[in-house]
Order: structure tokens, then C-alpha cells, then sequence
């Protein structure tokens, strides 16, 4: 029978993703009340998980719904305040600031789906499940997204591979392997 590893232990492997979840969604402002509210109610019901569930995946729907809840939550409260402080969390050093200020414009559904393909490297099917829409919507909302940041002149180029194992284009297509000038290549690839 297998058991969980002690709760803790999930804390210091996922938290970094689940503090990019929360930075995606509500921005570093809101962030790590997302990420204690997350790992609070993950915590509550941590002793009756599935020994073999997708540890990482359910951390992310928790910290998704959480993002949300405060998102909401910041809707329907305003604190004034005399001074913004410039708050900044190490999850997201390193990210150009223009092009956070960019997605926080995005509509909720195009911010999400680009943060999690591009920024997080989760595939359209875990980000459909996430998001309650189909693949292909999701895929649709990360274009869409995408093809707004450049349309607004302030993001160019295109957008980096996400993170984790590269993907051969070509071959997840059924289409034969090309060679470095457009033709089918001899060689099998492994």
C-alpha cells in the first residue's frame, strides 16, 4: 500500500508552482495569499488523497479556484491607501515587468491560458481542465492572448518554448521528420 509523503514534503516540491499559478492569475500583489490559502485548504484535505494521484495537478486546481476566490474577493473590497508599495515576490524576479502589466490587461481566460502554456509549460488538456473548457479552447485563449500582446506593440517576437521536455512539431503531427531545409530528413529520430 503506498502512503503520502509527509505534507511538508509536497509544500517544498510544489510550491514554487503553485506561487506561479497564483502569480498568474491574480498578480504579485495577491500572490501569496493565494499560495497560504491554497496550501491551507490542500492541507485540510491532504490525509484523504488518493496515494496515487497527480500531487502537482490537484495542488493546481486548488491554487487556481484560490486565485479566483481572491480575485473575486478584491472586487468587492477597496483599500485605499496613500502609497503603493512596490511589492515583488522571487517567483517573479526575472520577468519583464512590461510584460507582466501587458497579460494583467489580457481578459481572466487569455491571462490564464498564456501564463500556464508559456510561463508554467502545462499542456492545453491540463490547462482546459483547469480553466472547465475544452482543449481546444484553451488553445484558442492562448493564441488569442498571445496574438493580443503582440497586436498591442509591446510584446514581440514569439513566445519562449514553455519549460519541460521540447516538443518536435513535426512528429506530434503524424508528419514525417524534416531536415534543416524544409525536406523529409532520411534519418530516424529516436
Amino acid at each position: 500500500m503506498e502512503t503520502l509523503p509527509p505534507f511538508e514534503s509536497v509544500v517544498r516540491t510544489h510550491g514554487a508552482t503553485v506561487m506561479r499559478v497564483c502569480l498568474a492569475v491574480v498578480g504579485p500583489s495577491d500572490a501569496d495569499d493565494a499560495w497560504s490559502e491554497t496550501f491551507l485548504s490542500a492541507l485540510r484535505v491532504y490525509p484523504r488523497l488518493d496515494a496515487g494521484a497527480n500531487v502537482e495537478a490537484w495542488l493546481v486546481t486548488i491554487a487556481h479556484r484560490k486565485a479566483i476566490d481572491v480575485v473575486r474577493a478584491r472586487g468587492r473590497r477597496a483599500i485605499p491607501v496613500d502609497e503603493v508599495p512596490d511589492v515583488g515576490s522571487p517567483a517573479w524576479h526575472g520577468l519583464d515587468p512590461q510584460l507582466w502589466e501587458a497579460l494583467a490587461e489580457l481578459p481572466f481566460t487569455q491571462r490564464a491560458a498564456v501564463a500556464y502554456h508559456h510561463v508554467m509549460g502545462l499542456p492545453y488538456k491540463e490547462i482546459a481542465a483547469i480553466l472547465g473548457n475544452s482543449t481546444e479552447a484553451a488553445r484558442r485563449a492562448s493564441s488569442d492572448g498571445i496574438a493580443r500582446l503582440r497586436a498591442d506593440g509591446r510584446v514581440t517576437g514569439r513566445p519562449p518554448d514553455p519549460p519541460g521536455p521540447r516538443r518536435d512539431p513535426a512528429r506530434s503531427r503524424g508528419a514525417a521528420p524534416c531536415g534543416g531545409d524544409g525536406a523529409p530528413s532520411s534519418r530516424r529520430r529516436p
